[in-house]
């Protein structure tokens, strides 16, 4: 008599999506009768210095628009990547050659980007990340058998760019005359809540233009992206605006050397922006190998969605903090732990995958509250004519401790995936750590609220 082994795939329950989507909508709902109830005067004034101006609004609608069409790229090429990989037979030894030259080529060539943006300008810089996305749109399209390493090398300039590119621009214009200070804060969590909903619908466009037919769905993502990125470029070609005031090379090194390199809170700052960074790909590289260990099964697809969805909730709490007696640093201080501590027990316990999602979900949510609070410090310490420089180069650190883990693990084998999960553990801690030191270093100094411009007309 045979023995028949039924195997069970984890899934989410559809209750998940429903508590993440009321919750998400209740904080938003109820958030401005808590503004009216407990705002400051002195805000409520602030907002009617520019009664009759909406270029603010206009230009957050406009700006928002080209940031969700932007994650959606960048999440379609993320969905769509790891598929396309196994279509074509990739073994995995190819598969991490092509992530060392990502990796690579983020931190020897992306590392300088922010620094050329802010000489040419943000909005240029944020064309050429729809210029990437279409040629390796075109490149997929025309090439049967496509080079994956050119394909990634583009792909990861283009992701240094948004790491960067799109935040600044946003800031820059916000100093301008016209534009009301107040919808900054509002403009940084909406960030993180669009590209957290753009990166969800990446993978519906996805699955829904791949099909069941793989033989003739598979060039179908690289038709989207090719459409998307035409639309990008001419979205910002046609809104485009050539006044930027521009510095030149000897006039921004010094500026740099002095109010970046010169001041020990942004070296506090920037550490912390590395430790995250690295945190948040060593997840996204071990996320799915820790879920499936020991020969579980998960419908993964399903997961996705639903650490996305964290991460919205987690950046609709930022709204409601940010207008509280809180400090900006006590409140990393707070995630950073929390994201520490979850990462720790990750590491060094073997647990069941509803209970690795919950771990999961928890640190997304941290991060989509994390983001815009590291925006909003760099707006009360770092220049805006510098901000992009200082993004990238607080990045590098993060890429190349990437490069080295994964040369350990993919080569060497002499790290294990619990060793480098408990390696991004140690980076929140000292992340955690450098906004208390933040904090200590804001009270002896003089600490400004309002945006930092080194150059005044």
């Amino acid at each position: 008599m045979g023995i028949v082994i039924e195997t069970f795939i984890w899934e989410p329950s559809s209750s998940v999506f429903i508590f993440i989507f009321f919750s998400s909508f209740l904080l938003l709902s109820l958030f401005p009768f808590y503004l009216s109830k407990h705002a400051p005067t002195t805000k409520s004034s602030s907002l009617s210095d520019h009664p009759f101006s909406s270029s603010s609004p206009r230009f957050q609608l406009y700006f928002l628009l080209l940031y969700s069409l932007a994650s959606v790229l960048d999440g379609l090429w993320l969905v769509y990547g790891e598929f396309e990989l196994v279509y074509y037979g990739i073994s995995k030894e190819d598969t991490v050659t092509f992530m060392l030259i990502g990796f690579g080529a983020a931190l020897f060539v992306g590392s300088l980007l922010g620094l050329v943006s802010d000489l040419i300008g943000r909005k240029k810089t944020c064309l050429v990340f729809f210029i990437l996305h279409l040629i390796v749109g075109i490149w997929k399209m025309v090439a049967p058998s496509p080079s994956f390493w050119v394909a990634n090398l583009c792909l990861s300039l283009a992701t240094s760019i948004f790491s960067f590119s799109f935040e600044t621009w946003a800031v820059v214009e916000h100093d301008k005359p016209g534009h009301r200070q107040d919808i900054l804060n509002e403009t940084f969590w909406l960030m993180t809540f669009f590209e957290s909903a753009s990166l969800i619908g990446s993978q519906v466009i996805g699955n829904w233009m791949v099909g069941g037919n793989l033989e003739k769905g598979i060039g179908s993502p690289s038709i989207a992206a090719t459409l998307l990125a035409i639309l990008g470029i001419a979205c910002m070609s046609r809104h485009y605006d050539g006044t930027t005031k521009i510095m030149t090379f000897k006039d921004y090194r010094m500026s740099f050397s002095v109010y970046i390199l010169g001041d020990r809170r942004i070296w506090l700052l920037a550490c912390a922006q590395a430790c995250l960074h690295f945190s948040i790909a060593v997840f996204w590289i071990l996320w799915a190998p820790t879920l499936v260990a020991d020969g579980r099964e998960a419908f993964l697809g399903l997961i996705y969605p639903c650490l996305l969805g964290a991460r919205m909730l987690g950046s609709t709490v930022f709204p409601w903090l940010i207008n509280a007696s809180l400090r900006t640093e006590d409140c990393l201080t707070c995630a950073f732990v929390v994201q520490a501590l979850l990462l720790s027990i990750i590491a060094y316990d073997y647990e069941e995958i509803g209970v690795l999602v919950t771990q999961f979900s928890l640190y997304h949510a941290c991060i989509g509250l994390i983001l815009p609070l590291l925006a909003r410090l760099r707006t009360m310490y770092v220049p805006n004519e510098l901000r992009g420089g200082m993004i990238s180069l607080s990045l590098a650190s993060a890429n190349a401790a990437i490069l080295f883990i994964l040369m350990q693990r993919g080569y060497y084998r002499t790290i294990e995936n619990s060793t480098m999960i408990a390696f991004a553990a140690v980076g929140l801690f000292m992340a955690a750590g450098c906004m208390y030191v933040l904090k200590r270093e804001a009270f002896k100094g003089d600490m400004k609220e309002e945006p930092i411009s080194t150059f005044k007309d």
